[in-house]
């Protein structure tokens, strides 16, 4: 398999994994330490986390959902030698039924960066370019609740 393609099915795997729950997948994904970027859509500036902490964040709302579907493409990928740089299209669908509407959309692009020890590529970065917003903004508050419980 072309090392372009594995790249990016590891980017890939990410969301799927995160879509699916697999918290362990995910950790896995990840490098031991990780620059996060959300500041275009939340404010917050970047921070350098470790995996587990990564989780832990995504754990308190992303299982409150009845279904996330994150959706990437347009994939512009370079390599240099153990390190790799993606930027791609990303969109993510949230569902939950509710009066106000079941579906809050979040799209934008990301900017990845990876690095490749012992055979596997993992994320040392992941910055999100955030575009707009649709749908029931409200749905992450009460997504937010049902992850508690």
């Amino acid at each position: 398999m072309k090392e372009v393609t594995v790249i990016q099915e590891t980017v890939s795997k990410l969301f799927i994994s995160s879509d699916n729950s697999n918290w362990d997948e995910v950790e896995d994904l990840f490098a031991s330490k990780v620059t996060l970027d959300y500041s275009s859509m939340n404010g917050n500036p970047a921070t350098v986390l470790e995996p587990s902490q990564i989780t832990d964040a995504w754990k308190t709302v992303l299982p409150g959902f009845k279904y996330t579907h994150h959706q990437l493409g347009n994939f512009i990928t370079k390599q240099d030698q153990d390190k790799a740089h993606v930027y791609c299209y990303g969109t993510a669908t949230h569902y939950l039924e509710d009066k106000g509407g079941n579906i809050w959309t979040v799209v934008g692009s990301y900017d990845i960066d990876l690095k490749k020890e012992e055979h596997k590529w993992q994320v040392t970065a992941m910055k999100f370019n955030f575009k707009y917003q649709d749908g029931n903004t409200t749905l992450v508050q009460k997504a937010i609740e049902n992850a508690k419980q």
